[in-house]
């Protein structure tokens, strides 16, 4: 039976989530990928244990990751119940339904329906009454805002989530989002958006300042860039590189010339301040106060370890952040 580690909360940092009583850890855990059921079990395990005992307790899924869609929340669940239960209230548990999840007019976007169909499947799959945070995934076009809103406020009305968040809503859909969750009094605290070196549009649409003026959490999936932002392509293209096994999210021509030369060079900078290029980036996400948490992803617990290596060493200098900017193409503001 699993034990964690006794010292696990002393060398992480946690962020209060927007102006909601939860913290989150700087690091939280995405189960995205190498989690579906193409994945080894024991591996899994390792990372979801590794993740603990550095003081990771956000946990981050939703109904269709995988392969196949359920599969993530099945092994989190079983590595929950069977090995991790003693800890459940040490946890903060997420999921989220907004993409497609089985077939028909009723397995996708934001109806009401679909979102308590699939939080009650999801709740069957991890093997838990509630789960800490509920998002809907992305937004609707066609359904009403209000039917959407007032979904996720019967849920944490029916005490199947304690809070709740959305994911990829740009400034103005958070706002009218927000101002309907507010009336209802509903506890919605966080935005999941991508973000990273590569990424800006949270800053270019203006949600990040919105955020954190409204006491809105933000919590930044994809901070590598489909690993973009890691050692992995300074010398070119791996054999076994996501680019060339998958391609969905990470194609070829994302990899240009110019973008190499520009992972190079960050590649120098972080060398400089000590750290790898993947542990700079997650670094420069955390720099200020208006992102809570940053979501990593990975496919074996020495990753992790490094990954938590940059607590305490989000800090950077101006000149630091000005030779980042111009590697990126940008001028500092």
């Amino acid at each position: 039976m699993y034990q964690a580690e006794e010292k696990r909360y002393e060398n992480m940092q946690y962020n209060r989530c927007g102006a909601s009583g939860i913290k989150l850890p700087a690091l939280s855990l995405g189960l995205w990928h190498n989690f579906g059921s193409n994945g080894s079990y024991d591996n899994m395990k390792d990372m979801c244990f590794t993740a603990f005992d550095h003081g990771i307790t956000h946990f981050d899924l939703a109904n269709n990751y995988g392969p196949v869609y359920g599969a993530a929340e099945e092994n989190f669940g079983r590595i929950l119940n069977k090995e991790m239960f003693a800890y459940r209230d040490e946890m903060l548990i997420s999921t989220k339904a907004g993409y497609d999840m089985w077939p028909g007019p009723y397995g996708n976007w934001g109806s009401k329906k679909y979102l308590v169909a699939s939080l009650d499947q999801s709740l069957k799959r991890l093997g838990l009454d509630y789960v800490d945070i509920f998002y809907h995934h992305r937004p609707d076009p066609e359904t009403p805002l209000e039917e959407t809103m007032l979904a996720l406020d019967g849920i944490v009305k029916s005490g199947k989530a304690l809070y709740v968040g959305i994911s990829n809503y740009n400034k103005e859909q958070t706002e009218r989002a927000m101002k309907i969750l507010k009336e209802l009094k509903t506890p919605f605290i966080i935005n999941q958006r991508k973000y990273s070196l590569f990424e800006r549009n949270i800053e270019e649409d203006g949600l990040k300042s919105f955020a954190a003026d409204n006491g809105i959490g933000i919590i930044a999936f994809c901070p590598l860039a489909q690993g973009l932002l890691t050692d992995k392509y300074l010398n070119g293209i791996p054999e076994d590189s996501r680019i060339r096994t998958d391609g969905r999210f990470l194609k070829q021509s994302d990899l240009s010339e110019e973008k190499l030369e520009s992972i190079r060079t960050l590649n120098e900078i972080a060398s400089s301040r000590g750290q790898s290029l993947a542990q700079m980036s997650l670094s420069w996400i955390l720099k200020d106060q208006d992102v809570t948490s940053v979501l990593i992803g990975a496919s074996k617990a020495s990753q992790i370890k490094e990954n938590v290596k940059i607590v305490g060493h989000m800090d950077f200098t101006r000149e630091e952040l000005e030779l980042i900017e111009k590697a990126c193409g940008r001028e500092l503001k």
